[in-house]
Protein backbone atom coordinates (compact mmCIF):
# COMPACT_ATOMS: atom_id res chain seq x y z
CA UNK A 1 0.00 0.00 0.00
CA UNK A 2 1.12 3.53 -0.77
CA UNK A 3 0.35 6.27 1.74
CA UNK A 4 0.40 10.03 1.41
CA UNK A 5 -0.50 12.94 3.69
CA UNK A 6 -2.17 15.99 2.18
CA UNK A 7 -3.05 19.37 3.60
CA UNK A 8 -6.80 20.03 3.34
CA UNK A 9 -9.03 23.08 3.48
CA UNK A 10 -12.54 23.48 4.85
CA UNK A 11 -13.76 23.36 1.27
CA UNK A 12 -12.04 20.07 0.46
CA UNK A 13 -13.15 18.68 3.83
CA UNK A 14 -16.74 19.51 2.95
CA UNK A 15 -16.33 17.67 -0.34
CA UNK A 16 -15.12 14.59 1.55
CA UNK A 17 -18.11 14.77 3.87
CA UNK A 18 -20.52 14.99 0.97
CA UNK A 19 -18.83 12.30 -1.12
CA UNK A 20 -21.03 9.18 -1.48
CA UNK A 21 -17.89 7.06 -2.04
CA UNK A 22 -16.21 8.08 1.21
CA UNK A 23 -16.16 5.55 4.06
CA UNK A 24 -15.01 8.08 6.66
CA UNK A 25 -16.83 7.99 9.99
CA UNK A 26 -17.91 11.46 11.11
CA UNK A 27 -18.56 10.46 14.70
CA UNK A 28 -20.29 13.54 16.05
CA UNK A 29 -21.66 16.91 15.05
CA UNK A 30 -18.52 18.56 16.49
CA UNK A 31 -16.27 17.27 13.68
CA UNK A 32 -18.46 18.25 10.74
CA UNK A 33 -16.68 20.62 8.33
CA UNK A 34 -19.28 23.37 8.78
CA UNK A 35 -18.87 23.27 12.57
CA UNK A 36 -15.08 23.40 12.38
CA UNK A 37 -15.12 26.30 9.94
CA UNK A 38 -17.59 28.36 11.98
CA UNK A 39 -15.43 27.89 15.09
CA UNK A 40 -12.25 28.83 13.25
CA UNK A 41 -13.72 31.98 11.74
CA UNK A 42 -15.38 33.05 15.00
CA UNK A 43 -12.40 32.76 17.32
CA UNK A 44 -9.44 33.26 14.95
CA UNK A 45 -6.90 31.42 17.10
CA UNK A 46 -3.27 32.46 16.86
CA UNK A 47 -2.28 29.14 15.36
CA UNK A 48 -1.74 27.50 11.98
CA UNK A 49 -4.52 25.51 10.37
CA UNK A 50 -3.33 21.92 9.83
CA UNK A 51 -6.16 19.76 8.49
CA UNK A 52 -4.35 16.60 7.40
CA UNK A 53 -5.76 13.76 5.32
CA UNK A 54 -4.06 10.38 5.07
CA UNK A 55 -4.56 8.67 1.72
CA UNK A 56 -4.09 4.98 1.08
CA UNK A 57 -3.57 4.85 -2.66
CA UNK A 58 -6.49 6.99 -3.86
CA UNK A 59 -8.75 6.67 -0.80
CA UNK A 60 -8.78 9.04 2.18
CA UNK A 61 -8.68 6.74 5.19
CA UNK A 62 -8.58 9.43 7.84
CA UNK A 63 -8.59 13.14 8.60
CA UNK A 64 -6.90 14.96 11.48
CA UNK A 65 -8.72 18.28 12.13
CA UNK A 66 -5.75 20.00 13.74
CA UNK A 67 -4.26 23.38 14.44
CA UNK A 68 -0.58 23.86 15.30
CA UNK A 69 0.86 26.30 17.80
CA UNK A 70 4.35 26.47 19.32
CA UNK A 71 5.25 22.98 18.10
CA UNK A 72 2.06 21.42 19.47
CA UNK A 73 -0.87 19.97 17.55
CA UNK A 74 -4.34 20.59 18.94
CA UNK A 75 -7.84 19.88 17.71
CA UNK A 76 -9.69 22.63 15.89
CA UNK A 77 -12.20 23.72 18.50
CA UNK A 78 -12.29 24.56 22.19
CA UNK A 79 -13.74 22.82 25.20
CA UNK A 80 -16.11 25.67 26.07
CA UNK A 81 -18.18 25.27 22.89
CA UNK A 82 -17.11 21.87 21.48
CA UNK A 83 -18.09 19.17 23.96
CA UNK A 84 -15.88 16.45 22.51
CA UNK A 85 -13.76 16.16 19.39
CA UNK A 86 -12.08 13.31 17.53
CA UNK A 87 -10.34 12.24 14.35
CA UNK A 88 -12.38 11.21 11.31
CA UNK A 89 -11.32 7.71 10.26
CA UNK A 90 -12.53 4.84 8.09
CA UNK A 91 -13.47 2.00 10.48
CA UNK A 92 -10.82 -0.70 10.37
CA UNK A 93 -8.11 1.70 9.16
CA UNK A 94 -7.34 3.38 12.47
CA UNK A 95 -3.86 1.90 13.11
CA UNK A 96 -2.66 2.63 9.59
CA UNK A 97 -4.02 6.18 9.80
CA UNK A 98 -2.40 7.00 13.12
CA UNK A 99 0.98 5.50 12.26
CA UNK A 100 1.18 7.52 9.04
CA UNK A 101 -0.09 10.65 10.79
CA UNK A 102 2.46 10.41 13.60
CA UNK A 103 5.29 9.92 11.11
CA UNK A 104 4.16 13.04 9.26
CA UNK A 105 3.84 15.12 12.42
CA UNK A 106 7.36 14.08 13.40
CA UNK A 107 8.68 15.21 10.03
CA UNK A 108 6.92 18.55 10.49
CA UNK A 109 8.68 19.09 13.82
CA UNK A 110 5.60 18.65 15.99
CA UNK A 111 6.73 17.79 19.50
CA UNK A 112 3.43 17.01 21.18
CA UNK A 113 -0.30 16.49 20.70
CA UNK A 114 -2.66 18.15 23.16
CA UNK A 115 -6.05 16.61 22.49
CA UNK A 116 -9.17 17.58 24.36
CA UNK A 117 -11.97 17.14 25.00
CA UNK A 118 -12.14 13.45 24.04
CA UNK A 119 -14.49 10.62 24.96
CA UNK A 120 -13.22 7.22 26.17
CA UNK A 121 -14.66 5.61 23.01
CA UNK A 122 -12.96 8.11 20.68
CA UNK A 123 -10.38 6.94 18.15
CA UNK A 124 -7.91 9.18 19.99
CA UNK A 125 -8.28 7.09 23.15
CA UNK A 126 -8.90 3.63 21.69
CA UNK A 127 -6.37 3.66 18.81
CA UNK A 128 -4.01 6.64 18.91
CA UNK A 129 -3.13 6.15 22.58
CA UNK A 130 -1.98 2.51 22.20
CA UNK A 131 -0.12 3.31 18.96
CA UNK A 132 1.73 6.10 20.77
CA UNK A 133 2.56 3.76 23.65
CA UNK A 134 3.95 1.18 21.23
CA UNK A 135 6.25 3.90 19.91
CA UNK A 136 7.40 4.61 23.50
CA UNK A 137 6.02 8.13 23.38
CA UNK A 138 5.25 9.77 26.71
CA UNK A 139 1.48 9.76 27.17
CA UNK A 140 -0.79 11.18 29.85
CA UNK A 141 -4.53 11.19 30.19
CA UNK A 142 -6.54 13.16 32.70
CA UNK A 143 -10.27 13.34 33.18
CA UNK A 144 -11.35 16.95 32.87
CA UNK A 145 -15.15 16.75 32.81
CA UNK A 146 -18.15 14.50 32.47
CA UNK A 147 -20.78 14.35 29.79
CA UNK A 148 -24.16 12.70 30.20
CA UNK A 149 -26.21 10.77 27.68
CA UNK A 150 -29.27 8.55 27.49
CA UNK A 151 -29.91 5.58 25.22
CA UNK A 152 -33.48 6.08 24.07
CA UNK A 153 -35.89 3.14 24.26
CA UNK A 154 -38.64 2.43 21.76
CA UNK A 155 -41.54 4.00 23.69
CA UNK A 156 -42.30 6.76 26.17
CA UNK A 157 -43.46 4.22 28.74
CA UNK A 158 -40.19 2.36 28.36
CA UNK A 159 -38.35 5.61 29.03
CA UNK A 160 -40.33 6.24 32.19
CA UNK A 161 -39.53 2.73 33.35
CA UNK A 162 -35.81 3.46 32.96
CA UNK A 163 -36.09 6.08 35.70
CA UNK A 164 -36.09 5.31 39.39
CA UNK A 165 -39.44 5.26 41.13
CA UNK A 166 -38.80 8.70 42.61
CA UNK A 167 -37.63 10.19 39.30
CA UNK A 168 -40.64 8.73 37.46
CA UNK A 169 -43.01 10.15 40.06
CA UNK A 170 -41.43 13.61 39.81
CA UNK A 171 -41.54 13.69 36.00
CA UNK A 172 -45.22 12.69 35.95
CA UNK A 173 -46.10 15.14 38.73
CA UNK A 174 -44.38 18.05 37.02
CA UNK A 175 -45.98 17.22 33.66
CA UNK A 176 -49.46 17.14 35.24
CA UNK A 177 -48.88 20.51 36.88
CA UNK A 178 -47.66 22.02 33.61
CA UNK A 179 -50.67 20.66 31.71
CA UNK A 180 -52.99 22.43 34.15
CA UNK A 181 -51.50 25.85 33.29
CA UNK A 182 -53.16 28.07 30.71
CA UNK A 183 -51.93 28.26 27.14
CA UNK A 184 -49.29 25.52 27.29
CA UNK A 185 -47.80 24.52 23.97
CA UNK A 186 -44.61 22.67 23.08
CA UNK A 187 -42.95 22.33 19.69
CA UNK A 188 -39.61 20.75 18.87
CA UNK A 189 -39.11 21.38 15.20
CA UNK A 190 -36.42 21.18 12.56
CA UNK A 191 -35.13 24.54 11.42
CA UNK A 192 -34.19 24.38 7.76
CA UNK A 193 -34.59 27.96 6.62
CA UNK A 194 -34.19 31.33 8.31
CA UNK A 195 -33.51 30.74 12.01
CA UNK A 196 -32.99 34.35 13.14
CA UNK A 197 -36.42 34.72 14.76
CA UNK A 198 -36.07 31.57 16.87
CA UNK A 199 -32.51 32.43 17.81
CA UNK A 200 -33.58 35.93 18.87
CA UNK A 201 -36.18 34.38 21.19
CA UNK A 202 -33.58 31.98 22.55
CA UNK A 203 -31.05 34.71 23.27
CA UNK A 204 -33.66 36.82 25.06
CA UNK A 205 -34.43 33.91 27.35
CA UNK A 206 -30.72 33.20 27.79
CA UNK A 207 -30.20 36.76 29.02
CA UNK A 208 -32.76 36.11 31.78
CA UNK A 209 -30.68 33.29 33.25
CA UNK A 210 -30.45 33.51 37.04
CA UNK A 211 -26.88 32.21 36.91
CA UNK A 212 -24.39 35.01 36.42
CA UNK A 213 -21.78 32.83 34.74
CA UNK A 214 -24.29 31.72 32.12
CA UNK A 215 -25.41 35.28 31.41
CA UNK A 216 -21.78 36.43 31.14
CA UNK A 217 -21.01 33.58 28.72
CA UNK A 218 -23.02 35.19 25.93
CA UNK A 219 -20.70 38.10 25.10
CA UNK A 220 -20.80 39.72 21.63
CA UNK A 221 -18.21 37.33 20.20
CA UNK A 222 -20.09 34.30 21.52
CA UNK A 223 -23.42 35.61 20.25
CA UNK A 224 -21.92 36.02 16.77
CA UNK A 225 -20.61 32.47 17.00
CA UNK A 226 -24.03 31.13 17.99
CA UNK A 227 -25.70 32.97 15.12
CA UNK A 228 -23.25 31.70 12.52
CA UNK A 229 -23.35 28.19 13.95
CA UNK A 230 -27.15 28.16 13.91
CA UNK A 231 -27.22 29.28 10.28
CA UNK A 232 -24.65 26.68 9.25
CA UNK A 233 -26.42 23.83 11.03
CA UNK A 234 -29.81 24.95 9.75
CA UNK A 235 -28.37 24.87 6.24
CA UNK A 236 -27.47 21.21 6.80
CA UNK A 237 -30.91 20.42 8.22
CA UNK A 238 -29.48 19.58 11.66
CA UNK A 239 -30.68 22.49 13.82
CA UNK A 240 -33.58 22.01 16.21
CA UNK A 241 -35.25 24.45 18.58
CA UNK A 242 -37.58 23.18 21.28
CA UNK A 243 -39.99 25.88 22.46
CA UNK A 244 -42.21 25.55 25.53
CA UNK A 245 -44.83 28.29 25.69
CA UNK A 246 -47.02 29.20 28.63
CA UNK A 247 -49.81 31.70 28.12
CA UNK A 248 -48.63 32.26 24.58
CA UNK A 249 -45.16 33.37 25.71
CA UNK A 250 -41.84 31.46 25.42
CA UNK A 251 -41.11 30.08 28.88
CA UNK A 252 -38.22 27.75 28.01
CA UNK A 253 -36.22 26.79 24.94
CA UNK A 254 -33.58 24.31 23.95
CA UNK A 255 -31.11 24.60 21.09
CA UNK A 256 -29.95 21.25 19.77
CA UNK A 257 -28.71 19.30 16.79
CA UNK A 258 -30.27 16.19 15.28
CA UNK A 259 -27.48 14.09 13.76
CA UNK A 260 -26.99 10.35 13.23
CA UNK A 261 -30.05 9.37 15.30
CA UNK A 262 -28.78 11.46 18.21
CA UNK A 263 -30.25 14.65 19.63
CA UNK A 264 -27.46 16.85 21.00
CA UNK A 265 -28.66 19.29 23.67
CA UNK A 266 -26.30 22.16 22.93
CA UNK A 267 -27.80 24.83 25.17
CA UNK A 268 -31.00 25.85 26.89
CA UNK A 269 -32.67 28.86 28.46
CA UNK A 270 -35.80 29.65 30.45
CA UNK A 271 -37.70 32.48 32.06
CA UNK A 272 -37.34 32.34 35.88
CA UNK A 273 -40.91 33.66 36.23
CA UNK A 274 -42.07 30.15 35.33
CA UNK A 275 -39.88 28.30 37.83
CA UNK A 276 -42.97 27.04 39.62
CA UNK A 277 -43.86 25.05 36.50
CA UNK A 278 -40.37 23.49 36.15
CA UNK A 279 -40.24 24.72 32.55
CA UNK A 280 -36.46 24.37 32.29
CA UNK A 281 -36.47 20.67 33.09
CA UNK A 282 -39.71 19.89 31.27
CA UNK A 283 -38.51 21.48 28.02
CA UNK A 284 -35.92 18.68 27.98
CA UNK A 285 -38.36 15.97 29.03
CA UNK A 286 -40.79 16.93 26.26
CA UNK A 287 -38.00 16.93 23.71
CA UNK A 288 -36.92 13.46 24.90
CA UNK A 289 -40.49 12.30 24.30
CA UNK A 290 -40.49 13.86 20.85
CA UNK A 291 -37.12 12.23 20.05
CA UNK A 292 -38.48 8.82 21.05
CA UNK A 293 -41.50 9.35 18.82
CA UNK A 294 -39.16 10.19 15.92
CA UNK A 295 -37.18 6.99 16.45
CA UNK A 296 -33.97 8.59 17.66
CA UNK A 297 -31.52 6.29 19.45
CA UNK A 298 -29.69 8.61 21.83
CA UNK A 299 -30.17 11.87 23.72
CA UNK A 300 -26.86 13.56 24.46
CA UNK A 301 -27.00 16.05 27.33
CA UNK A 302 -23.35 16.94 26.61
CA UNK A 303 -20.81 18.20 29.13
CA UNK A 304 -21.66 19.29 32.63
CA UNK A 305 -22.84 17.50 35.74
CA UNK A 306 -26.03 19.50 36.32
CA UNK A 307 -28.45 17.74 38.64
CA UNK A 308 -31.38 17.75 36.21
CA UNK A 309 -29.47 15.54 33.75
CA UNK A 310 -29.29 12.75 36.31
CA UNK A 311 -32.90 13.31 37.36
CA UNK A 312 -34.21 12.52 33.87
CA UNK A 313 -32.04 9.52 33.11
CA UNK A 314 -28.63 10.78 32.01
CA UNK A 315 -25.65 8.45 32.45
CA UNK A 316 -22.10 9.71 32.93
CA UNK A 317 -19.40 9.54 30.26
CA UNK A 318 -15.94 10.75 31.35
CA UNK A 319 -14.24 13.35 29.17
CA UNK A 320 -10.46 13.39 28.95
CA UNK A 321 -7.49 15.52 28.06
CA UNK A 322 -4.94 13.39 26.21
CA UNK A 323 -1.31 14.47 25.91
CA UNK A 324 1.24 12.70 23.70
CA UNK A 325 4.86 13.84 23.72
CA UNK A 326 6.80 12.49 20.75
CA UNK A 327 10.46 11.58 21.01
Amino acid sequence: MSYAVTQETFTSLTSLWKSPESRLKWGSVFVLPAWLEVWWQAFQPRSELAIKAVREDSEVIGVAPLQVKDGRALFIGSADVCDYIDFIVVPGKEREFFNVLLDDLNKQGIKALELNPVRPDSTAMTYLLPVAQERSYAVAQEQEAVSLELDLPATWDDYLNLLTKKQRHEVRRKLRRLEQAAGVNYTCSDVKADCDLLLDKFLKLFALSPKEEKANFMNPQMEAYFRNLAKAMAGLGLLKFGVLEVGGQPAAMIMGFDYNDTLYLYNSAYNPEYNHLSVGLLSKVLCIRESIQRGRKKWDFLKGAERYKYDIGGQEVPIYHLQIVMK
